[in-house]
């Protein structure tokens, strides 16, 4: 079924122990699109400005990815991002980010992607979030995923988002610092309460953590051996998890849970390379494979 991911498209300068990579394509939207093209058809939105690299989307070329949602907009600036992960791989630290286009207007969902049935809401402000929200007809599935900057400084209106969709993916910390809650289960728990139907909590290294109010499931990362760049990683997780979601027609327990382990291991190759390198040099042949090397090792 119809996928459609709207979020933050931006240019990376990257930092890790592996070495240093200048103005690469980024952005929530940009990784969770690639990767959940390796099940399903998406229709991408999102906006850039004027100073955007000109053959910048070549990278979905041979991809499954409706890029006619993409915006240049005339006299506006492209986010940008400078993220250092040399002092500890399991986080970004912020050297310098710009949010130009994504401080302005939120882009416009074309006519022909308003039927979308399942809706990915990437990291991006939550007024911007709950537009998108707005334009599409009768989703089956809305999901979304924020960031600390949101839940400090717009509490107010991710609130007000976390009331109208089913499903919210956030990592650990941020968990904790929107719930103010140390455990996890209580944190995931509380944001049940807030309205989702489900809460998936990345951990990065560690798995991740799926809660309902009738379940709760732990699931462990794919273990890699080659972390070169974890940028993306987050929105890599959620782009396999929705586009294998979208492909089976309806949302059960098992289904999410068979999505979550799609989702580390489509991560686990986003962070053996640095930007997109890693998911342009993978199949889905490779993914179902690691799929079931993950599925094999939690048999005991």
């Amino acid at each position: 079924m119809s996928l459609l991911v709207t979020g933050s498209i931006g240019i990376d300068t990257i930092e890790t122990p592996a070495g240093k990579r200048d103005s690469v394509i980024g952005g929530s939207a940009i990784y969770f699109a690639y990767a959940a093209s390796f099940f399903t058809p998406v229709r991408l939105v999102g906006a850039v400005g004027e100073d955007a690299p000109k053959g910048m989307f070549d990278v979905f070329q041979g991809r499954d990815v409706d890029t006619s949602g993409l915006e240049t907009r005339p006299g506006s600036k492209t986010f940008r991002w400078h993220g250092s992960y040399v002092r500890d791989m399991n986080e970004a630290e912020t050297v310098q980010v710009d949010l130009n286009v994504l401080a302005e207007q939120a882009p416009k969902i074309p006519e022909a992607f308003k039927d979308s049935r399942y809706l990915f809401l990437a990291n991006t402000h939550p007024v911007l979030q709950q537009q998108m929200l707005a334009s599409i007809k009768t989703p089956k599935l809305v999901v979304a995923d924020t960031m600390n900057l949101w839940i400090t400084t717009e509490r107010k209106e991710l609130l007000n988002l976390l009331n109208k969709i089913d499903g919210l993916v956030l990592n650990d910390g941020e968990a904790r610092l929107l719930t103010e809650k140390r455990n996890l289960i209580e944190a995931a728990r509380e944001v049940l309460s807030y309205g989702p139907k489900f809460v998936v909590i990345k951990k990065g290294e560690h798995g991740a953590l799926l809660v309902t109010n009738n379940d709760t499931f732990v699931l462990p990362a794919y273990p890699a051996d080659k972390v070169v760049d974890p940028t993306g990683a987050g929105d890599s997780f959620a782009g396999g998890m929705m586009g294998y979601l979208a492909t089976q027609g309806h949302v059960t327990p098992a289904i999410v849970k068979r999505a979550l382990a799609y989702g580390t291991c489509v991560a686990s190759y986003t962070i053996s390379d640095f930007s997109l390198a890693g998911l342009q040099s993978t199949t889905r042949e490779m993914i179902d494979q690691r799929w079931n090397d993950l599925k094999q090792s939690m048999s005991f």
